[in-house]
């Protein structure tokens, strides 16, 4: 399945952003470099009967009668892969990414063990941001299903509204626990549990499976005197964690936080950190496409040998999909969603914006064949990305350059396409919105097509089969 992978994930509060957005994001990493995705839109049931069965564990449940408008970004091969919802909006302007990968302990889930057939990630987006009115409710909701169906994995999972972040970590067959991200602050988490203390007392900023006090105390799970630390009950702190996961966190909150000096394989780095400046889209979009620039630990970069390698980077060639998940504060709702979405290699790929507000996506978009073709979005930017790091040297700064101007495109865009839609009728908003995507893709299929061009027009100038002849020969 392909929830044995790895994801790297950002969340951001809404006083942490720089215009008062809510933020999360995400990395989607599988273990192959080709995974194809499809971007669509699930639209809205009413009345039906609906039973929902995992063709990868068996997972069977019944659905709600009734279930909301949702964006999805699924695997293209949905009978052999499984369906993975993975990142997404419903028409109630709630953002949801599903999953994290996390790892209980095994003393936890000696007592608590993971139960085969639960509901696991392939189902979990489905099963969920189709019935929900808020983060908070996300987190409930979720709650419910796991006390109900049990979990056949560790998951971390992110609900946001326009006013609150959360973050869900369920690590054994039923128990969890889920963290609100203070406003004013951010959190970078990968592949191990890390939410810390909890206040069972304060129900503003923490939720938690029931008896999950008494399952602890029952089966002595508690290393630390006087706190209930979910990181050191239930997760894990080994080797795998100091070079796969930790350094990853390390070089997300050095990027924001760079006065917060650590090492890259502590156990003990804050969950909830606050930024030295106020975070941006672009902030966000750096981290997970970050290879740990600037230091010795870069597999890019020039240095030595043994620390290139060392751990573990957050963009990859299998990251199969990376995404931020942006809702504004400072607009109408119906205009507030925006769904920044990368196919390729974040390293060296755009996050192109898509307002949530639609009821499809571009056919390139929707329809992504298994092998490489030459009109799909997803393999366009597969295609990118193979291209400048082919050549990384001598593409690269080119490559930031390009990705520098879009991002300014991206901006403008955004900025145009919801001042024209403050003033439209309510009723024609979502056509304007899907109107102006789908102009923006057509753009982007240009601008790549032709900077694609450009580099390979350069790279066949690179070739080592030269040679310098005497012009007087």
């Amino acid at each position: 399945m392909k929830h044995l992978s790895a994801c790297t994930s950002v969340m951001v509060g809404k006083n942490a952003s720089i215009d008062g957005s809510t933020m999360i994001a995400r990395n989607d990493d599988t273990f192959l470099p080709l995974t194809p995705q499809r971007f669509i839109v699930q639209p809205a049931y009413e009345n039906e009967t609906k039973v929902w069965k995992s063709n990868q564990n068996g997972f069977t449940a019944p659905m709600p009668k009734n279930g909301y408008r949702m964006l999805l970004t699924p695997n293209a091969d949905v009978a052999k892969e499984g369906v993975y919802a993975e990142s997404g909006f419903n028409q109630k302007h709630v953002a949801m990414s599903a999953t994290e990968s996390v790892y209980g302990n095994l003393s936890t889930l000696a007592h608590d063990p993971l139960v085969a057939n639960g509901l696991a990630e392939d189902s979990l987006q489905s099963m969920v941001l189709p019935y929900i009115n808020s983060a908070r409710d996300g987190v409930q909701y979720l709650g419910q299903l796991i006390k109900e169906y049990g979990s056949p994995e560790g998951n971390g999972v992110m609900f946001s509204d326009n006013n609150e972040v959360w973050y869900m970590e369920i690590v054994t067959g039923h128990h969890w626990v889920a963290q609100r991200i203070p406003d004013d602050s951010y959190a970078v988490v990968a592949n191990q549990v890390a939410i810390q203390d909890v206040d069972f007392d304060d129900a503003d900023n923490f939720m938690y499976s029931d008896g999950i006090q008494e399952f602890v105390e029952k089966y002595h799970l508690n290393p630390d005197e006087n706190e209930f630390n979910f990181r050191h009950i239930f997760g894990t702190s080994n080797e795998k964690d100091r070079h796969y996961n930790t350094p990853r966190v390390w070089y997300g909150q050095r990027y924001l936080t760079p006065e917060m000096v650590q090492s890259p394989t502590s156990a003990d780095m804050p969950f909830i950190c606050k930024a030295n400046r106020k975070i941006k889209v672009t902030d966000v979009e750096f981290i997970l496409g970050s290879h740990y620039n600037e230091t010795d630990y870069d597999p890019l970069g020039k240095g030595p040998e043994d620390l290139k390698t060392k751990f573990r980077p957050i963009a990859m060639n299998r990251t199969q999909n990376s995404h931020v998940l942006q809702i504004r504060n400072d607009v109408k709702p119906e205009i507030s969603t925006i769904m920044w979405l990368n196919f390729g290699v974040p390293a060296f790929s755009p996050y192109v914006p898509f307002f949530a507000n639609v009821n499809a996506t571009d056919p390139t978009y929707e329809t992504t064949p298994l092998k490489m073709d030459d009109t799909s979005a997803y393999w366009m930017y597969r295609k990118l990305s193979m291209i400048v790091e082919s050549h990384y040297s001598h593409f690269i700064q080119q490559d930031r350059d390009f990705k520098t101007d879009n991002d300014q495109m991206f901006l403008t865009h955004v900025e145009n396409t919801i001042n024209q839609a403050q003033n439209l009728r309510p009723e024609s908003v979502s056509a304007f919105l899907q109107k102006q995507n789908q102009s923006l893709v057509a753009e982007m299929e240009t601008r790549v097509h032709k900077f694609m061009n450009e580099l390979m027009s350069k790279g066949l100038t690179l070739s080592k089969l030269t040679y310098d002849m005497d012009k007087n020969l």
